[in-house]
């Protein structure tokens, strides 16, 4: 080996540091390969599969602490089999370079609406995008006993809904399936196709308890009122929402004719304060068919 060094020329070895160079730069992107960078897309996802959104803010060209938490900690095969099983994972990296202005600007709103000042933080969201725990810094702690510390922190893992009626996309159809049906029809209604009002829209849509109420009770559906280049979707659901709905807003709606209202609440309530909602008017409603009333 030493003979065979010996033969290698200025121009080898410079080809050779490339190559490690590359090596190193492609396992340090492997190693981040698993987490997410958009915030929206990190918080549907954790709507989708009941997991909280382990969120990693770090600086990667200048942290040192940031580098050593991701070398000892989440490069570790105990990281990757935990994390693939418990939660949704977030990378907010703000480095000094390589990153376009835009992204800085929107990575910079997420560190002032948690409050990060301290590199590296990491914090635990919900699928609402509210904060669940939060760890500041890092102490060279083993990833067996940081793996431990966080998973004490972890909620009980929410259920996805699986319910037992398919959830309609079209107002017409939905109208026609309530009538055949003899139930009334639950309309969640997002203000636009964004990101925003989609996630709060599928995270209500997708929770058990709500699920359950909707499949037991109602014929659901769920869309937006206004398309992607921001076209009125149906002058229905205008009427229905006595005019339009501002673009992030959700509102839940409870119809027997697709034309009148006979329910109403903000989609920005928990689904449980929602429920709670339907579920007094299915009482009310329940006696006013009993003594001959309407409900309003």
């Amino acid at each position: 080996m030493t003979l065979l060094l010996g033969r290698i020329t200025p121009a080898m070895r410079t080809g050779l540091m490339l190559v490690a160079v590359l090596l190193v730069t492609v396992a340090s992107a492997n190693a981040s390969d698993d987490w997410l960078t958009d915030y929206d897309e990190a918080l549907t996802t954790a709507t989708r599969t009941g997991k909280p959104v382990l969120t990693l803010f770090t600086g990667s060209d200048w942290c040192p602490h940031c580098r050593t938490l991701e070398d000892k900690v989440f490069a570790s095969p105990a990281f990757t089999i935990w994390a693939n099983d418990h939660v949704v994972l977030l990378m907010i990296d703000m480095p000094q370079a390589g990153i376009s202005p835009a992204v800085r600007s929107e990575r910079s709103r997420i560190c002032i609406k948690y409050g990060v000042r301290t590199f590296p933080s990491v914090l635990l969201l919900d699928s609402f995008g509210e904060k669940l725990a939060e760890q500041k810094g890092y102490r060279g702690t083993s990833a067996s006993s940081w793996i431990k510390q966080m998973a004490a922190k972890l909620p009980a893992r929410q259920p996805v809904a699986t319910n037992a009626r398919p959830v309609l996309n079209s107002l017409g159809e939905a109208v026609t399936a309530a009538r055949e049906s003899k139930r009334p029809l639950l309309l969640v209604v997002r203000g636009s196709a964004e990101k925003t009002a989609a996630i709060r829209s599928a995270t209500l849509v997708n929770d058990p308890e709500f699920g359950a109420l909707a499949a037991e009770s109602f014929v659901m559906a769920a869309m937006p009122a206004a398309t992607a280049d921001g076209q009125q979707a149906d002058a229905s659901l205008e009427q229905l929402l006595g005019g339009q709905l501002e673009p992030d807003a959700v509102e839940v709606i409870v119809t027997d004719d697709g034309e009148t209202p006979v329910f109403m609440a903000s989609g920005s309530q928990s689904p449980q304060r929602i429920v709670s909602g339907l579920r007094r008017f299915l009482v009310t409603r329940q006696t006013a068919s009993r003594t001959g009333g309407t409900v309003r």
